[in-house]
């Protein structure tokens, strides 16, 4: 009898850009996490929502919006990767864990990335924004 397929996404932090000086250029951050599968060949899919209209990638003050992008990479340590469109799964996803929190083997195995883009910086209203950005993994 084959065991389950599961999946375990660990080592996520909350996103804070903190005060945003520079409004003419894209605000990154990025964090290194760690996703561990034990489906065949280590694969999974991605799959990202907000807490905006729709299920959109905005944060929210008050009635105000402040839209956002969410790219993955499946390498850590990295700026930039793959667009998502919120709600749509990425596939073919691969990860080199060894355990479901990287505690042996490679202390994190891929990349979030949220970006502020400078277009919607420049037009926002000053203030504290928030909202909350939903992943799931899933086995392939």
């Amino acid at each position: 009898m084959a065991s389950a397929q599961r999946v375990r996404i660990t080592n996520l932090t909350d996103v804070n850009f903190g005060t945003i000086n520079n409004l003419a250029a894209d605000a990154i951050n990025s964090q290194s996490v760690c996703v561990w599968a034990n489906g065949s060949g280590s694969d999974y899919s991605i799959t990202a929502t907000g807490s905006g209209p729709g299920g959109s990638f905005s944060l929210m003050n008050g009635s105000w919006q402040l839209p956002y992008q969410v790219r993955w990479n499946s390498q850590p340590g990295q700026t930039n990767g793959t667009l998502l469109s919120a709600g749509t799964p990425i596939t073919n996803q691969v990860t080199n864990a060894q355990n479901q929190t990287c505690g042996n083997g490679p202390p994190t195995t891929a990349s979030l990335i949220v970006v502020l883009p400078s277009a919607s910086l420049s037009s926002a209203t000053a203030g504290s924004y928030s909202g909350t950005l939903t992943l799931i993994v899933a086995p392939e």
